[in-house]
Formats: C-alpha cells, sequence, structure tokens
C-alpha cells in the first residue's frame, strides 16, 4: 500500500522542479534602464521628451520609483539628447566595424553609460556594469554585453581626452539649425547659441505678488523684469508657495510678451494659443478679463487645473483662432503662435533631435494664417501683441514685415526698454523684442541666460 503524503507541505509538493526565479536587479538598474527607453522613444520613435517621461513614469515597473531617481532619469536622457553628437563621436571612435542594423537598445544604452562617465561624474564600475546588464536585458541587444563593456571601458579611460578634441558645439546642433542662425545672426552670436543651449536652463517663477518675499523664502534672486529666478531644482510641488498658488513656472523671457501690453487692468484681452496658461496665469494676475483659446481641450484642461491653484480665472474656449468667430473684438490680443521653438532648447533639448528643416517654412505657413486672424479680433485702438519663442527669422520678423505691408490699419507700436525691466539689449533697432539663450549673463552660469524669444506690439488705428 503506497504511503500516506498527505502530511507533504503543499507549497513543496507543487512547486515546479525547474520553476523560474524572479530576476534580481541591482541597485541603480531602475532608473538607468528608464533612461534608455526615453532615449529611444526621443530619438528612435520621434516622442517628445514630456511624452516619453510621463509614459515611462506610469509604467508598472516605474510607479514606486522615487523622486530622487526620477530626477536622475530625466537628468540622464536631456544629456544625451543635449550631446548626442559629441557622446556619439566619442563612442565611434573606440568601434572599430560598422555595427549591424538590429541592435536593440544598444546605442541607447552605450549613449546614456558615456553621458555618465563623461558628464555626470558617475564611478566607471556603476556605470559599466549596469550598462552591461541592460544589454543582457535586452532581446536584441544582449549578444554584444561583451563588446558593450569593452566599448565602454575604453570610454571610461580615454574618453574625457577624446571628448576634449571635437567641436562639441558642431557636433551637438544640427548643422541646417547652426546655418540658419550664422545666417541670422553671424558666425561668432550663432555658436555662443548654440554653446548656451548645451546647458541647462534655470528656473524662473512668476509670481502673483511681492517678488522678493518669494525669492528669499526660495533661496533666488529677483530678475529686473519682476520674474524670481532659482539655481536649484527639486520637486515643484514640494516648493514653498506652489501648494498656495502663489507662483507660476514661467520663462522670464516667456513673461515680457504679456507686459507688452501695458496695464490691462479691467480690459478684454484675448490669450490665443493659450496653452499651458503661463501667459493666460499672467494676463488674469494683471487684472484683465481673459479669454484664453487653444484648439486642444487636453492641453486646456492644464490651464484650468493651473488656474485654480493659483486662485485665478479667465474664459476658456477650446477653439480653432483660423474659424472661431466670437461675435466681438478685444482690447488687447496676445498671439503666442506655434512655433519650431528653437529658442527652447535649454529647456527642451529632445526639440534638437525632433525638429527638421522643413518644420521651418511649415509652421510658419501657420501662422501667416493666425496672424490676420487674431488681428480681426482686435478693437480699433488696441493692441496686438505676436510672439514665438523661436530663433528662426522666417518665424518672426519676416513674419511682422509681411503683415504690416498687407495691413494698414495696424501700425508697429515700439518698444522701449521700460517695458522689459530696462533689459534694452533685448530690443531691436526695428522696436521689437528678440530674446537669446545669451542674454542676461551673470556672474555665475547657473543664473544666466534667456529663452530665445521674439515678439512685436502693434496698434490697429
Amino acid at each position: 500500500m503506497p504511503a500516506d503524503n498527505s502530511s507533504t507541505p503543499r507549497s513543496a509538493a507543487s512547486t515546479p522542479k525547474h520553476a523560474a526565479q524572479p530576476i534580481v536587479r541591482p541597485a541603480g538598474f531602475a532608473p538607468r534602464s528608464a533612461a534608455v527607453r526615453v532615449i529611444s522613444q526621443v530619438m528612435d520613435k520621434g516622442r517628445a521628451l514630456d511624452d516619453a517621461l510621463e509614459q515611462t513614469f506610469t509604467a508598472p515597473v516605474c510607479l514606486g520609483m522615487e523622486p530622487r531617481d526620477r530626477a536622475f532619469v530625466r537628468l540622464i536622457a536631456v544629456t544625451v539628447l543635449r550631446r548626442c553628437g559629441s557622446l556619439r563621436a566619442v563612442v565611434e571612435t573606440f568601434i572599430e566595424k560598422p555595427l549591424p542594423a538590429d541592435t536593440g537598445l544598444l546605442w541607447p544604452i552605450l549613449l546614456a553609460a558615456s553621458a555618465q562617465l563623461l558628464l555626470l561624474d558617475t564611478p566607471p564600475h556603476a556605470a559599466i556594469s549596469l550598462a552591461v546588464d541592460q544589454t543582457r536585458a535586452d532581446h536584441n541587444a544582449r549578444r554584444f554585453d561583451r563588446f558593450a563593456n569593452a566599448v565602454l571601458r575604453k570610454v571610461s579611460t580615454q574618453g574625457r581626452e577624446r571628448l576634449a578634441t571635437l567641436d562639441t558645439v558642431a557636433l551637438d546642433t544640427p548643422a541646417w539649425l547652426l546655418a540658419h542662425w550664422t545666417a541670422a545672426y553671424g558666425t561668432e552670436l550663432a555658436r555662443a547659441i548654440a554653446a548656451a543651449n548645451l546647458t541647462e536652463a534655470a528656473l524662473d517663477l512668476s509670481v502673483k505678488a511681492d517678488a522678493p518675499r518669494w525669492a528669499e523664502a526660495l533661496g533666488g534672486i529677483v530678475l529686473a523684469s519682476g520674474s524670481v529666478r532659482l539655481k536649484g531644482r527639486g520637486r515643484i510641488e514640494d516648493m514653498p508657495g506652489y501648494q498656495d498658488g502663489a507662483w507660476w513656472v514661467q520663462d522670464a523671457a516667456a513673461a515680457l510678451p504679456g507686459r507688452l501690453l501695458g496695464n490691462i487692468a479691467g480690459l478684454d484681452v484675448a490669450d490665443l494659443c493659450a496653452a499651458p496658461g503661463g501667459k493666460t496665469s499672467e494676463l488674469a494676475a494683471a487684472g484683465a478679463n481673459v479669454t484664453a483659446v487653444d484648439v486642444s481641450d487636453r492641453r486646456l484642461l492644464r490651464v484650468k487645473t493651473n488656474l485654480a491653484r493659483i486662485g485665478l480665472t479667465a474664459d476658456l474656449v477650446a477653439a480653432d483662432i483660423l474659424t472661431w468667430n466670437p461675435g466681438r473684438t478685444f482690447d488687447a490680443v496676445l498671439l503666442d503662435a506655434p512655433c519650431t521653438a528653437t529658442g527652447t532648447i535649454r529647456r527642451h533639448p529632445d526639440i534638437l533631435r525632433l525638429k527638421q528643416q522643413q518644420d521651418v517654412a511649415k509652421l510658419a505657413s501657420l501662422q501667416a494664417d493666425l496672424l490676420p486672424a487674431a488681428a480681426k479680433l482686435v478693437r480699433p485702438g488696441g493692441l496686438l501683441v505676436y510672439c514665438v519663442c523661436s530663433l528662426e527669422p522666417a518665424e518672426g520678423i519676416e513674419q511682422i514685415e509681411r503683415f504690416l505691408a498687407a495691413h494698414a490699419e495696424f501700425t508697429r507700436e515700439p518698444i522701449i526698454a521700460s517695458d522689459v525691466g530696462g533689459w534694452s539689449e533685448v530690443i531691436t533697432p526695428a522696436g521689437d523684442l528678440r530674446t537669446l539663450p545669451t542674454h542676461l549673463r551673470t556672474d555665475d552660469p547657473e543664473l544666466s541666460g534667456l529663452d530665445g524669444f521674439y515678439a512685436a506690439r502693434m496698434r490697429r488705428t
């Protein structure tokens, strides 16, 4: 008679002999792996950095990730996107034969590890070991694990010397973009702009009131234009004043176009292409009756959320400006037109990898349609301000010259230094606003620079 096995523990009896054991990854693997996914999403699939980060952080594997690890993910990703050309040139120095087409995530892994080794001062053993682990974890890259180890060891020992010999400005800036800037600003200034884009921008805030108080509370400085600039970065939501709605994030240059409208307390103002809402908040805080219009319902929801936090109100309208007919005109209209955003590369280095030369002409065509549509909304005697966060003349001065030539009812109202905090260097000979990443230089590089903006002010006569 067979023995009675009823006393055998169920777990021991039912566990398969060769059951797969969960893979335990070393500390630091998860954020580096997430950074590689973000880099691949941007460079290989053309996804915007913010969208790639959002998608990555909402994935199950990242849901419990600590804030400091999330910050490290972003730091690796933006460093690679900003310095991709020079990092790749260093890595290729140590590759003897061309790689096959299908290498999976190998290149994002190599670039992320090289960024850590050469630019982020990560200990070599950590950067290399974890990069090899990432290579082995990727189905298409795992056969290159020894190759990755060998190449990254050479990057670790010889990479800095190689990097010092490179023209990083030319390597890290698309050739077409550098050529555009050279034609517009001259060789020296174009290269200075490109060099400025290789550094992270400071964090600027617009405050509802009492900028000196908030600068002191947050450890920042008050700029002449009234914005508060901070050197350090942390979780925005954890900073004093955020939950109370005392301030909102807005680059100091982005805050200038709204101020070109002057005293707008009690006036009816239309903010066109309003999302994400920094200018809407600025106009509402100045006492205007704001109608914020954007084509995207989803983006307007963000505007609504920000306004609620700050304690401000505006009429939000989801509409295409080209066909929107409110049946009225406004005392002032601010058109922040869609553009290539080449003036914001310091904050959005993915622009270097996503924008193409043909995008300039495509967006300039849209701007040429939007500007007359916005002009129809301005009452006689009212103001129209057109702005773009682009460095391209085709999206800025050329739009205004063409518009004024075709619309005799509008005249340019020149901007003066007092309109922009006394920053006379940002005013063009024609009386328009032109900020550059090279402007606002201080003794502290971390507190220097502005986003690149163009704005023109016109009055309907």
